[in-house]
């Protein structure tokens, strides 16, 4: 007896129609209207951009002020000041005149208007970058240890970011179609046959169930938070050589409160591949995950729930036959340590680098402080590779030592707050954009987190936890864009006003928390966090961390020794 056919979730159905990724994106271009369609708002995604309406701005009686949200793809984070300048020069001119680093390595601007939307991909391109792939239902960019070092290891890693990159790309040529074009229609990029007989040899025409994320780390530097990804690669080394990758799938940190299907979910060990293995291998990886992932609802659409139902043997077997041979067991190395590449850094080539920190991640020039024109001032005066880290801060590399001086007085004549000013639980915090040009933020988050922050400073200080290193993470909503739920502290918003207060994370990004206290209004989140810190503090075991503390005693007993503890 024939069985039903699933029934598809209605993306699936728009993907399926869209001509590889084409829709009708370009006849929409072409309408002086100011926003999209909901089925070419899905395709644009893959094309690197977002349609959102200021939420601030609703209420006023003349609707939705429509606006995109522009991403760029760009593999471990690693640009000329030149390209950075660029995007600089973007958020000015067709942007809302400030700029966003993520916490995947890349620049996000805000504001544009769908006129000039086309202007400015053809513009990001003209610069030597893309925003294909930067969102969507695709590998999305690949993160990779941003520090640049002279050792033959990093190298190795940052060249396989890239190269995975490139092989993971979606093929369809709708991208150049339709904004690498002249007025006339003409294109600006040789073409060869019809594009819309393209078949993506790796996506097909429905791309993947849903999103795809990637990373390249090391054992002794988690930076990029290797366990919260599709896939993670943690390099082996010994003596200056890679051995090759401890793969590790799963991960990702999504979840639906309505939905007690969705939950965080911490990537698994599954196999040690060599380094002539390795982008075989996450084509087979991604391959399984295209054709066993949920189409049918999207909420249980990413791998992570693909290899929890099967298990990591089964899921392993699988990809073992799409690759063809079998694959050896990991090695037992595995996450130690984190270093956010903040301050300072010798390069081992006579050359340092410097790690800004960037509170949120949000570049903007006002009557206190001029970030952007500081960065432009350290670009033109000494054109240094950036590099982008997985935390919302970037890199100025290759400074030589007598200019060391110089470049941070730039800073501080543009009032720049030098990484050496931050307090260390600012330092570590991070917060996703929120409110008020995301559609799915429930709650503040990027603007509130600074204000949090100034709350517990002084408690912090009076506890002699000052210097400390935890993370303190914060979310508008439960899907996680700034990983909240592997962090040791993270503010999650539920509801109005309210906030879901996690707790007992690491570090290094390998153990999940739990909701310590749910519906915390604003006004309270401080003063909870002043008591398992207080807690912390009376209780803990010499070399213990924060998250350590709260993951060994428990929600109940955390919560009892947070009222017993004396409060700064």
């Amino acid at each position: 007896m024939a069985t039903d056919a699933p029934k598809l979730s209605p993306v699936e159905s728009i993907k399926q129609a869209s001509e590889h990724l084409r829709g009708t994106i370009g006849q929409e271009l072409q309408d002086p209207v100011d926003h999209f369609d909901k089925d070419n708002i899905q395709l644009l995604k893959f094309h690197g951009t977002y349609q959102q309406d200021d939420r601030d701005s609703r209420g006023g009686g003349s609707g939705k002020t429509y606006s995109m949200m522009l991403r760029c793809r760009i593999p471990g984070g690693i640009l000329s000041s030149d390209q950075f300048i660029a995007h600089l020069d973007l958020c000015d001119t067709l942007g809302n005149a400030t700029m966003k680093l993520t916490t995947r390595q890349t620049i996000q601007l805000h504001g544009i208007l769908k006129s000039d939307l086309k202007a400015t991909i053809a513009r990001i391109n003209q610069i030597g970058l893309s925003t294909l792939a930067a969102c969507g239902d695709v590998n999305r960019n690949v993160m990779c240890c941003p520090a640049k070092r002279n050792d033959p290891v990093r190298k190795q890693m940052q060249q396989l970011c890239y190269d995975i990159a490139i092989a993971l790309a979606p093929q369809t040529k709708a991208y150049h179609e339709l904004w690498m074009t002249d007025e006339s229609g003409e294109k600006t990029l040789v073409g060869g046959a019809r594009e819309s007989d393209v078949v993506e040899p790796l996506y097909g025409a429905t791309y993947l169930p849903r999103k795809f994320k990637m990373a390249v780390g090391l054992p002794e530097d988690n930076c990029v938070d290797l366990y919260t990804n599709d896939i993670g690669l943690l390099t082996i080394h010994r003596d200056g050589e890679v051995l090759g990758y401890n793969v590790i799938v799963g991960g990702g940190m999504g979840t639906t409160p309505s939905a007690q299907k969705t939950h965080p979910l911490l990537a698994q060990r599954m196999a040690f591949v060599t380094p002539d293995q390795v982008i075989d291998v996450c084509k087979a990886i991604l391959m399984v995950q295209r054709d066993h992932g949920n189409r049918e609802d999207r909420k249980v659409a990413r791998m992570k729930y693909l290899v929890e139902n099967w298990g990591i043997e089964k899921f392993r077997s699988m990809v073992e036959e799409y690759y063809g041979s079998p694959l050896a067991d990991c090695t037992p190395d595995d996450v130690h340590g984190f270093d956010d590449h903040i301050g300072w850094q010798d390069q081992g080539d006579g050359l340092w680098s410097y790690g800004l920190n960037v509170e949120n991640g949000r570049l903007y020039d006002n009557d206190q402080r001029q970030l952007k024109a500081g960065l432009r001032a350290v670009c033109a005066r000494f054109n240094s590779e950036i590099r982008l880290t997985s935390h919302q801060s970037m890199i100025f590399c290759d400074i030589r030592p007598e200019d060391r001086d110089e470049l941070l007085q730039i800073l501080r004549d543009h009032q720049v707050p030098l990484s050496e000013d931050f307090s260390e639980i600012r330092r570590w915090s991070m917060a996703c954009v929120a409110l008020p040009t995301c559609g799915l933020a429930i709650t503040e988050s990027e603007r509130a987190l600074p204000g949090i922050i100034d709350d517990l400073e002084g408690p912090i200080a009076k506890l002699g936890l000052q210097r400390d290193q935890f993370t303190l993470r914060m979310t508008g909503c439960p899907n996680g864009c700034a990983r909240p739920y592997n962090s040791d502290l993270a503010i999650v918003g539920k509801a109005k006003g309210k906030y879901t207060l996690f707790v007992g994370g690491a570090l290094l990004g390998n153990r999940l928390n739990y909701i310590y206290k749910d519906l915390v209004p604003h006004e309270t989140i401080a003063q909870e966090i002043i008591g398992v810190l207080a807690a912390y503090k009376a209780n803990r075991v010499d070399g213990e961390t924060l998250g350590g503390f709260c993951d060994r005693v428990g929600r109940d007993q955390l919560e009892a020794l947070a009222d017993a503890a004396p409060k700064p």
